[in-house]
């Protein structure tokens, strides 16, 4: 539970603890002060939660950086296994070339070794950029889905909050005029009590 949500459970718990006005089930007698410093709290702790927040938006470019990095780390693999593999087929190639008697033999079959190197080492490089592709789109993702959910939960407080404010404003204001009220019947009653006199 975030800290908004918790201050937000208090002033719950505080409304529930209320007495109710007399003559009224809905409407209840708060104790202006306690309220207050409950909202003040709840305004002092709102940028807190939002900055937590910005915190892991920060980290999006740190985990795009990653998954750059690790594409590029598979490419370079890739590449390494490609080449290495090239300089083999050349070798053995060159090899076979020597021995006079099997010349064209060689050349075929050095040909042949050639192109099946090349061909894998061009598979093992698409192979890699394609994962390289899914790892950042996967990060892209991954960072979406948190920066959603952060929005989620942004929206969810301040829909609740402004809800819980709304409520709390009208049960005051209704507050407010039952006391008004109370007080204007009071102020006829002591003015008849002084005319008697």
């Amino acid at each position: 539970m975030s800290k908004i949500e918790q201050i937000i459970s208090e002033i719950e718990e505080y409304i529930a603890s209320c007495r109710t006005q007399p003559f009224s089930n809905e409407k209840i007698i708060v104790n202006r002060e306690e309220m207050e410093e409950l909202l003040t709290e709840l305004r002092m702790r709102t940028p807190e939660e939002v900055k937590q927040y910005q915190k892991i938006i920060s980290n999006q470019d740190a985990i795009l950086n990653e998954s750059r990095a690790e594409a590029d780390k598979a490419r370079n693999a890739a590449k390494t296994e490609a080449d290495t593999m090239i300089a083999r087929a050349q070798a053995q190639a060159g090899q076979m070339v020597e021995q006079s008697e099997i010349t064209q033999q060689a050349q075929a079959r050095a040909a042949q070794i050639i192109s099946q190197a090349q061909a894998q080492a061009q598979e093992i490089v698409d192979n890699a950029v394609l994962q390289a592709n899914t790892l950042k789109q996967q990060s892209l993702k991954y960072t979406d889905d948190m920066l959603g959910g952060l929005q989620s939960i942004i929206q969810h407080s301040l829909q609740d909050a402004e809800s819980r404010f709304d409520s709390l404003r009208g049960s005051l204001q209704s507050s407010y005029e039952i006391v008004s009220s109370n007080r204007n019947e009071l102020a006829g009653s002591l003015t008849g009590a002084d005319d008697n006199r």
